[in-house]
């Protein structure tokens, strides 16, 4: 793999432009994002909304990197992102995004200190340090005193605590969360998300959530509505009640 290109740590601006992505299914095209053009600001806190099959996750998903886009591109700072070669895309994504997902995606024969390191390590630090980081994200979260607990004997709500330390542990300049209360009772969701927010200022981290929570997603700096594939003005979403995501 030749060395990744030099990029300043951000956060840093991200230019998405004409971004598109269509699947083909049963020899049915099916046009998910069309022509999507967005600028974030470094450590904006961003709110997605939108129906379900609007195409929010495919969005997050491209804009972490998981995914390549049929047409369009994305630039972090002055770099487009696609140009990359694999290796090199993987090295950003570990060195620069963070993910919080609704199921967790926690290793399940791991404790909580070993799910939250594991990606200090792949990115090359060395175990004291991986594991100095990952003791001061889980205390910060709340589980300082269940280290060596594993998922299975943890609640949703301290599964999720570990995930966001995982998210974190690389100090990333992008944040991104895919219903991340989704599965959690109301006040434990309100909690997760303050505790997602809160440490995503204090990294000065981009954070971009998908919410079907309207309640949650009024309390970011910016709320983006997407419908049918772009991006409309957030003042015309329906009402709660017709929302469902």
């Amino acid at each position: 793999m030749k060395a990744l290109r030099a990029l300043p740590r951000g956060p840093w601006p991200i230019e998405i432009t004409e971004l598109s992505r269509h699947f083909v299914k049963g020899g049915v095209r099916i046009d998910v994002l069309r022509g999507v053009d967005l600028r974030l600001e470094p450590g904006e806190k961003v709110a997605v909304i939108g129906q379900s099959g609007s195409g929010k996750s495919t969005f997050l998903q491209l804009l972490g990197t998981l995914d390549r886009p049929t047409a369009g591109g994305i630039r972090f700072g002055g770099l487009d992102v696609f140009s990359c070669a694999p290796a090199e895309l993987d090295a950003l994504r570990n060195r620069e995004i963070g993910f919080v997902f609704q199921f967790h995606h926690l290793l399940p024969d791991q404790d909580a200190l070993h799910n939250v390191l594991l990606p200090a390590l792949i990115g090359g630090e060395s175990t004291a340090q991986a594991t100095s980081t990952a003791r001061r994200l889980l205390d910060a979260v709340g589980l300082g005193h269940r280290l060596h607990h594993r998922p299975g004997e943890l609640s949703g709500g301290e599964q999720q605590r570990v995930a966001i330390a995982r998210a974190l542990v690389r100090g990333p300049s992008l944040l991104l969360a895919d219903e991340p209360t989704g599965n959690l009772d109301p006040a434990t969701a309100l909690e997760v998300f303050d505790l997602l927010m809160g440490l995503g200022e204090e990294r000065k981290a981009t954070v971009v959530t998908v919410t079907h929570s309207l309640e949650l997603a009024a309390r970011f700096g910016r709320r983006l509505r997407l419908d049918r594939g772009r991006f409309v003005d957030p003042s015309s979403a329906p009402p709660p009640a017709a929302e469902a995501l």
